[in-house]
């Protein structure tokens, strides 16, 4: 199992420790050849205005929308989520590339300031004992739609999404040592992990 990391900006370091200690082969995604070969990617958290910015004049997006129309497996965490959510509460990224892909409306930075993050307890379906989620200038899921299935909630607002094979999550699952959230990325790629 092959999973990328786009690695324009943000805590792709720490997703790549991850799941390099759940044993997944990594790859550092910063251009569109690099996407080949893939069983899935991950759009970490950081700036999502960077990223577009760093992004925009390339064919990197337009490349990954097309394999995620084939199927690939993405799931984008905090500006991840950002990049994949079909639709944003404002137009703060108007005239930027996103992706989209996720049937979601989010808000960006609704969760507060640098100083306002913070860590907390997650209930996450499936799994006997909660998972800590940080939370830093994080996205709120606002609006889901009819195909998108909750997988985990903080104060009964959704934090982690997935629609078919688009997962986003606004908290960062890749700070910290409980790889649980990366595991079942994987378990549900079909990757023993």
């Amino acid at each position: 199992m092959r999973v990328g990391v786009l690695a324009l900006q943000g805590a792709f370091r720490e997703h790549l420790l991850m799941l390099g200690s759940l044993g997944a082969d990594t790859l550092k995604v910063t251009k569109s050849e690099h996407l080949a070969g893939l069983d899935a990617l991950i759009l970490p958290g950081g700036e999502s205005t960077a990223m577009v910015r760093i992004a925009a004049g390339t064919d990197l997006f337009a490349t990954l929308r097309e394999r995620m129309a084939d199927g690939l497996p993405v799931f984008g965490t905090c500006a991840g989520l950002i990049l994949l959510a079909d639709r944003l509460s404002d137009d703060s990224l108007g005239g930027y590339d996103r992706l989209g892909g996720l049937d979601v409306t989010v808000a960006r930075n609704a969760y507060g300031r640098q100083r306002e993050s913070f860590t907390t307890p997650l209930t996450v379906r499936g799994l006997d004992e909660p998972v800590e989620g940080t939370f830093i200038r994080a996205p709120q899921i606002l609006e889901l739609g009819p195909g998108t299935e909750v997988l985990s909630r903080h104060d009964n607002v959704p934090v982690r999404v997935r629609q078919g094979s688009v997962w986003g999550a606004s908290f960062h699952p890749e700070l910290g040592t409980d790889g649980r959230i990366h595991a079942e990325f994987l378990h549900q790629l079909g990757a023993a992990a």
